[in-house]
């Protein structure tokens, strides 16, 4: 009998240099407001998988998705306000 073994790390190793770094910690911290509202529409979709969407279910599904794109218009704003110099608009 051949046994069959792997040739990468084991998903669950732990290793120091596998953490991820204060810069990267900082940069979700700084996505999280995109994150949440993409969960949130993610979630508005699924409740209409197994049905036909109501008039509620389409306003929802809408205010969600003006609720991901206000926090991702935010996040460029944050990040484009934060790389000009001079402080220029």
């Amino acid at each position: 009998m051949d046994h069959i073994v792997t040739l990468q790390d084991a998903v669950t190793a732990f290793a120091p240099w596998m953490e991820p770094t204060d810069a990267e910690l900082d940069a979700i911290e700084q996505e999280m407001p995109v994150i949440l509202a993409d969960v949130d529409l993610l979630d508005a979709h699924i409740i209409t998988l197994d049905r036909t969407p109501s008039e509620l279910d389409d306003r929802r599904i809408r205010r969600a998705r003006r609720r991901a794109l206000a926090a991702r218009v935010a996040l460029v704003n944050r990040a484009a306000g934060t790389s000009l110099p001079g402080g220029a608009a």
